[in-house]
């Protein structure tokens, strides 16, 4: 799937930020755990605050096709804060979507310009890949909704100002649940310990705790009993996101393993010479190349709201995720003891996307959403 003239500017404007803002900073963000708030508000000025959202609130009103190319391209400078960018995108354009006027104009604009960051809510410690047993209840009282529960494994807790949190204002299962907006600050939010991860770590990741929590019914996003829908609609986008970001690390991992052959020489020759290796580089690009297209061609199904979107947006995110990381382990094997050091970027590009593997509905649960719909045929 060729790009337009467009499309190719705003890709080039992506590498070159990921190159110039984001790569020479990736190892240390990693390292020292920071979360790198003014690089992301650079991105934010060149639109990558709100890429998919409306241009009435400030977004850029891009295509999904337009947003995993983007996605990719900062990939390759930083895998983990692309991966917050993109959740923090899909969380705005939930709110421009499901929400009203007002809601629109009151919380987009700050997200798109990244002066507010914004943080997706549904896992609990009790429901990961069943999300529709959530037990995070929001009671009415007046014309406030009183919240009580926990959210797990939440990218961007404690840091965020806006929470989009998926809780549950009726009875048992998905119709039960609605999605409420919560802002930093308000009483009875508060946050676990910052978790220690294997990768992701330029992103805080933490429990988010409500107690008592007593939130405006006019932050309710959508109608009583829709948040599983918004949810699960957030998602399909989220998942070519996350597979777009793995494209990146693999993008990255590719060109680094293509560099380091030429250079490392052993039994006197490069390794670039050696026909196992190179047979080794061209498996990856293929599989690379294979992975792009699968995200590609899913991106433009959702953009189109086609029936097959659910089931390619799955199948993307599975092989993609899947592949990709199995290409940044190759290629950290294919740098040899150097790949295991932390001198070289390799590695992280191999713990930052294996998480792919498991968030955004993990792959397992991919596979029963894809069989599901051909069984339904």
């Amino acid at each position: 799937m060729g790009l337009n003239e467009e499309q190719k500017e705003f890709q080039k404007v992506a590498f070159d930020f990921a190159a110039q803002e984001m790569a020479p900073h990736m190892a240390e963000w990693d390292q020292k755990e920071l979360f790198p708030v003014d690089a992301m508000r650079k991105a934010a000025q060149l639109g990558f605050g709100g890429v998919y959202v409306r241009t009435d609130v400030g977004g850029s009103g891009l295509s999904r096709l337009d947003t995993s190319v983007i996605f990719e391209a900062l990939a390759t400078g930083c895998t983990s804060t692309t991966a917050y960018i993109s959740i923090h995108n899909m969380c705005v354009w939930m709110i421009d979507t499901f929400g009203n006027e007002e809601q629109r104009y009151k919380y987009c604009p700050p997200l798109c310009t990244m002066e507010k960051f914004a943080s997706y809510c549904l896992t609990e410690p009790g429901s990961g890949s069943d999300a529709a047993s959530l037990l995070t209840s929001a009671k009415q009282q007046g014309d406030h909704y009183i919240l009580n529960g926990s959210k797990a494994f939440i990218s961007g807790g404690g840091e965020s100002d806006i929470y989009v949190v998926m809780c549950r204002t009726g009875g048992p299962g998905p119709k039960g649940i609605s999605c409420i907006v919560v802002e930093k600050g308000t009483p009875g939010l508060s946050f676990g310990k910052k978790e220690k991860k294997v990768g992701w770590n330029s992103q805080p990741t933490c429990a988010v705790i409500f107690e008592d929590c007593a939130v405006p019914m006019a932050n309710r996003i959508g109608d009583e009993g829709q948040g599983f829908i918004i949810a699960m609609k957030g998602l399909n986008g989220g998942r070519i996101n996350v597979a777009s970001c793995s494209l990146g690390a693999a993008h990255a991992s590719v060109i680094l393993t293509r560099d380091y052959l030429n250079v490392r020489k052993q039994f006197g020759e490069p390794l670039a010479s050696n026909q196992y290796l190179q047979f080794k580089l061209a498996d990856m690009a293929t599989r690379l190349v294979a992975s792009r297209l699968i995200i590609r061609s899913a991106a433009v199904a959702l953009q189109e709201e086609r029936e097959d979107a659910v089931a390619l947006c799955s199948m993307a995110k599975l092989f993609a995720t899947d592949e990709c990381f199995a290409i940044c382990n190759q290629a950290l094997q294919m740098h040899g003891g150097y790949g295991y050091l932390k001198d070289y970027a390799v590695q992280q590009y191999v713990r930052d996307s294996r998480v792919h593997q498991i968030l955004e509905g993990s792959n397992e649960v991919m596979r029963m959403l894809i069989s599901r719909s051909l069984l339904q045929e």
